[in-house]
């Protein structure tokens, strides 16, 4: 049986998405911020005949990110998902999503493959002198701006929404260096909750690269993150910006896709 959630489901849907905290950080985060009777956000869940929770699928706004920890009624999330505008911006657990790239009637967007990766521990990073600020609101056009003129990164049409909404709700945080007023270097973190937090939009202007600015800010970044006592998760598809995580404490723990619209 499929049915949408509500509040007092809360404590069992958190016991069921604690069990991999890094993984489902971004439903864990899209609830405790946003609950269940926005208009912007719905969550389902299924659940077996001892009334257990098998699978859950998170709408917020239009992308849908399911999880599982086994087989699961594939079949009934689609007939969800198609209520609403397609292509359907969908992402997840390789193994959990690549399931539905079986139904011709759900038109799924481009397909990235990305790793997924956490960092527990602060062992690996060291002090620096960098100057650098906390984004407020007054910062976010600029934010955007420096996103969409990096070639890698794909920025959607309500990305500067979505940040807004995201610094008011206290789920994101950009760190970032700056000469003359202009942000020259940033990074930030999405999908914050009370376990763990996503390290997005690590970027830095094409003319003041190779000064070690971004790993600068991360060092930041990811140290007060750390003293929160949250855990860091990253995604990242460069092996050499692997290498980089990876000597600031990352360890990859899977494999992530995402569909991103056509």
């Amino acid at each position: 049986m499929i049915r949408k959630l509500a509040d007092k489901d809360q404590h069992q849907v958190f016991a069921f998405l604690s069990e991999e905290p890094s993984i489902n950080l971004f439903i864990i985060g899209d609830l405790e911020a946003f609950g269940y009777t926005s208009e912007f956000q719905e969550i389902w869940a299924e659940f077996d005949d001892l009334n257990t929770i098998k699978a859950v699928l998170l709408r917020f706004h239009q992308s849908f990110i399911p999880y599982a920890k086994g087989e699961f009624d594939t079949e009934g999330f689609v007939s969800i998902m198609k209520r609403y505008n397609q292509p359907i911006l969908l992402s997840g657990k390789s193994d959990i999503v690549e399931k539905f790239e079986n139904f011709e009637d759900l038109t799924l967007g481009k397909k990235q493959v990305t790793y997924f990766a956490e960092c527990l521990t602060d062992e690996c990073l060291i002090a620096n002198d960098v100057e650098f600020k906390k984004a407020t609101i007054e910062d976010v056009d600029q934010i955007i701006e420096l996103r969409k003129s990096i070639e890698e990164f794909h920025v959607r049409s309500d990305a500067r929404k979505i940040l807004v909404q995201a610094m008011e709700s206290n789920t994101a945080r950009t760190y970032y260096t700056a000469e003359n007023g202009v942000i020259t270097s940033c990074v930030s973190t999405t999908a914050e909750n009370s376990l763990s937090a996503m390290i997005v939009g690590v970027c830095t202007r094409k003319e003041y690269r190779r000064q070690g600015l971004a790993t600068s800010i991360m060092h930041k970044l990811f140290q007060d993150v750390l003293d929160e006592g949250k855990t860091l998760c990253l995604f990242y598809d460069n092996p050499a910006a692997g290498r980089i995580y990876k000597r600031l404490g990352f360890k990859d723990i899977g494999m992530w896709t995402m569909y991103r619209g056509l």
